[in-house]
């Protein structure tokens, strides 16, 4: 077998084994449903690897992040990442590791990422477990598909550009819609107009909301 027909066999497979993968992941189902920064289709293998997508969609550092990207080999060994993510920075390959796999990535990953010019990333389950960040970020994400109007969006935001940081019942306040006010201030969030305190407290009426400065 020639070299050149050897390297069209390795990479139908490897087109092959990432469609079976992502045929996979795109058969299953883990909430919440609306992305805001994914580009391409939504596809998740475990629960752990959505929750870590909610945290992408609200890190302010993310421009984009797609879903089971490419086939990493070396050898005969293969891997899928989770994510690919972009940032200001370049673009990392980012896995969700479960806690039955606490140990980092297998080195070749790494090094198998570097030589296509990607940094490797991993974020372990006890990370996200009981993180208020996610909890706030999945209350969010239910809103990802709705749109304010343009009122309510310049309301708010000259609201807080009068007055600085307020609570989120003053926000509230401003809502002229007629719309589920909470849905107008989440999306306004999640479109990076505002910003809400995620880390200190489980969103309520006195969460901070701020102009988002990016």
């Amino acid at each position: 077998m020639s070299r050149l027909q050897r390297s069209v066999d390795q990479a139908d497979h490897t087109s092959k084994l990432l469609q079976s993968v992502q045929d996979e992941a795109a058969a299953l189902f883990f909430p919440p449903k609306n992305t805001v920064r994914c580009v391409g289709r939504p596809m998740f293998r475990t629960q752990l690897a959505r929750d870590l997508a909610c945290l992408l969609d609200l890190d302010p550092t993310v421009i984009s992040w797609t879903c089971l990207p490419l086939v990493l080999s070396r050898r005969n060994r293969h891997h899928v990442p989770d994510f690919s993510v972009t940032r200001p920075e370049g673009v990392s390959l980012v896995d969700a590791l479960p806690m039955l796999g606490k140990r980092p990535a297998p080195e070749w990953v790494v090094e198998a990422a570097q030589s296509l010019g990607y940094q490797h990333e991993t974020h372990q389950e006890a990370e996200l477990r009981g993180s208020v960040r996610l909890e706030n970020a999945r209350d969010l994400l239910q809103y990802g598909a709705y749109r304010p109007s343009l009122g309510d969006r310049v309301r708010i935001l000259a609201l807080l550009e009068e007055n600085g940081s307020l609570p989120l019942s003053s926000c509230l306040q401003v809502v002229r819609s007629g719309h589920d006010a909470i849905a107008v201030i989440a999306s306004l969030a999640l479109q990076r107009f505002i910003e809400i305190e995620l880390d200190e407290a489980r969103i309520g009426p006195g969460t901070i909301i701020s102009r988002f400065r990016g």
